[in-house]
């Protein structure tokens, strides 16, 4: 039987499509990274900070004007010749604060253009950073669709909030811009902390599916001390400006830098389609207390942690002094304070310092951390003081965050 030779391809359809093949095959691009720069003051430390972390940065995101909840419209003014010295472009972001009384478009739309023009340097884009209601979602989608328009050329992004996605209007936003950056880090309830990698993951997932360009995930470097009412409700959030208001409860919040790497890991290794990179929120600098160190934030984006396990000891006084109890960081980078401290049997009196306090058990006296701050890197502070029979062990069963007693 004659088998007719099936058709050759020509050497150029051929090559199209080997080409086509082995694209599919080949793993997406890295994932990239941007930072914020949140600061309203320049200060040596910021400039120090921004040319130190370049080599890591792609972009950054300047905050330099802010819509208050009164109307108000503020402009910043960042050092231009330090940015323009790292060589990385430079997205300029406009705050709108979400308690936004009147949401008043052509002026708001007017003010950013004018920002826009009269600014000598030359913006890689606009981003406009908008807790907004979801229920003023289609007004949002207005002002977004107007902006666009009058930026001409100039890239348009926004920031998006998780409680967005339920939405039927969230693809109408997201239809605008050009790209968009989504929040994963919130204040939610007191038990619920700041950043929950599981409910991260969740979100980007469920975000992707509702964008057709391409968006970026903002990660937290920071903690905050959040307060609330007796009612539950949300009283104050100190992170870069301390208010220390005075609720029924508060808390000390903090990303675990360990926790946040996990996620990066975990998006690198299966990422939702479109996801082409993280936004940091913020960028450190010595002066900002409730920030990562800058060599903590270098080792979560590079992979690079040296992260062992915290110790606590129990450093004997002299004569009848009370016993101090140390927490102490060896690793090269900062770390979520011990849930809990167990002293030894047969210490009788106690009591916490800085964030801790003390609780009389079954097994015995144990300091528990209430509004306990992060420990840097390769620091030793106290945490309280305790009575103890002589001869008690120096080393003490501490439990981590998420962690059984040990």
């Amino acid at each position: 039987m004659n088998r007719s030779r099936p058709p050759r391809l020509r050497p150029a359809i051929a090559l199209a499509l080997w080409t086509l093949l082995s694209a599919c095959t080949h793993p997406p691009a890295p994932l990239t990274h941007d930072a914020y720069i949140w600061q309203r003051q320049w200060t040596p430390s910021l400039r120090e900070s921004v040319a130190s972390s370049s080599d890591l940065v792609r972009d950054w995101r300047v905050l330099v004007a802010q819509a208050d909840n009164d109307g108000g419209f503020h402009v910043f003014t960042p050092d231009r010749a330090a940015l323009a010295a790292t060589g990385r472009p430079v997205v300029f972001v406009v705050r709108i604060d979400g308690r936004l009384s009147r949401f008043d478009e052509a002026s708001l739309v007017s003010r950013v253009v004018t920002l826009v023009r009269e600014t000598t340097a030359t913006a890689a884009g606009v981003e406009i950073d908008y807790d907004c209601p979801t229920a003023r979602l289609p007004a949002y989608a207005s002002f977004l669709r107007h902006l666009k328009g009058e930026l001409g050329g100039v890239p348009l992004s926004i920031t998006a909030l998780p409680t967005w996605i339920g939405s039927p209007d969230l693809d109408t936003v997201l239809a605008v811009p050009d790209e968009s950056v989504l929040q994963v880090h919130a204040v939610q309830a007191p038990q619920a902390g700041l950043f929950d990698p599981d409910v991260a993951i969740g979100w980007i997932a469920d975000f992707a599916r509702h964008t057709h360009k391409p968006f970026r995930v903002a990660l937290p470097t920071y903690g905050s001390r959040v307060s609330w009412n007796a009612d539950g409700t949300l009283l104050a959030v100190e992170s870069e400006q301390g208010a220390r208001a005075a609720g029924a409860v508060a808390s000390e919040l903090y990303a675990s830098p360990v926790a946040v790497r996990g996620v990066v890991d975990r998006l690198a290794r299966g990422r939702p389609a479109g996801l082409v990179g993280v936004a940091w929120f913020r960028l450190p600098t010595p002066e900002d207390t409730r920030a990562w160190s800058l060599a903590t934030w270098r080792g979560v984006v590079t992979g690079k942690l040296d992260a062992p396990a915290l110790r606590a000891t129990l450093r004997p006084g002299t004569g009848d002094a009370a016993a101090d109890v140390l927490i102490d960081n060896p690793g090269g980078i900062d770390a979520v304070a011990p849930v809990a401290v167990r002293l030894p049997h047969g210490c009788d009196v106690a009591d916490g310092v800085d964030g801790y306090v003390v609780r009389r058990t079954d097994d015995g006296l144990e300091l528990v951390s209430r509004q306990a701050r992060p420990l840097p890197a390769h620091v030793q502070r106290p945490i309280g003081w305790a009575r103890c029979p002589a001869g008690s062990p120096v080393t003490l069963s501490i439990r981590a965050e998420g962690a059984p007693l040990s």
